[in-house]
């Protein structure tokens, strides 16, 4: 049974910080790719990071490394989102999702993020950063 909700979404000013969460269970959590994607206004959806919960293997998009920091907690089944040094272009409804890579065969996750492979969504949280 599919579980993801997503937590700790607000409106900051620019500069500041937030952490994400994505809370799992056992069955969408467990050696599972995970990742966020965010949806800003008049926008598509884009990649942000990817994390294997089975070795913690992350990839991040261009666009966001050195400000964004994925990681696991395997006693939370949480996977989080630490975004520092808001600009509001990161102003978005930040999505959590997941996909087990087995099904293509592999234990790794598909470095380009390809929104296509993950069969499990949560509904998003708000993040808003003003100038």
């Amino acid at each position: 049974q599919v579980h993801l909700v997503e937590s700790g979404g607000d409106s900051v000013q620019a500069g500041g910080s937030l952490k994400l969460s994505c809370k799992s269970n056992e069955f969408t959590y467990s050696k599972n790719c995970m990742g966020w994607f965010r949806q800003a206004p008049s926008k598509g959806r884009e990649p942000v990071a990817i994390i294997y919960t089975g070795d913690g293997t992350t990839h991040y998009a261009d666009s966001v490394k050195g400000r964004f920091t994925i990681s696991q907690d395997n006693a939370d089944k949480t996977v989080s989102l630490q975004i520092d040094d808001l600009v509001p272009e990161d102003t978005a409804t930040y999505y959590c999702a997941a996909y087990n890579p087995l099904m293509f065969g592999v234990r790794i996750c598909d470095r380009g993020m390809d929104e296509n492979h993950f069969n499990y969504w949560g509904r998003g949280t708000q993040v808003t950063v003003s100038s």
